[in-house]
């Protein structure tokens, strides 16, 4: 299982599963990030942290830790 921090810019993916601690899970899905959305990966900071990702039509800037909980299935 690859998680969104192993994708590289450019690369589409749908969300398995969400992971992490309660209030962070919750956070994430607040913010969209939920099971079954399609992301690409747009870009990425040169020292990995933070991955800017695009879904549902706008942008989204998670660090590498957040981006490690998140289980996605490369389309």
């Amino acid at each position: 299982m690859n998680t969104l921090k192993d994708l590289h810019i450019g690369t589409k993916a749908r969300i398995i599963k969400v992971g992490g601690n309660a209030v962070l899970k919750k956070r994430l899905l607040t913010m969209g990030v939920v099971p079954g959305t399609e992301v690409s990966v747009d870009n990425v900071a040169p020292l990995g942290d933070p991955i800017d990702v695009a879904l549902k039509g706008f942008h989204l800037s998670l660090r590498k830790e957040e981006a490690e909980l998140i289980d996605v299935e490369v389309l």
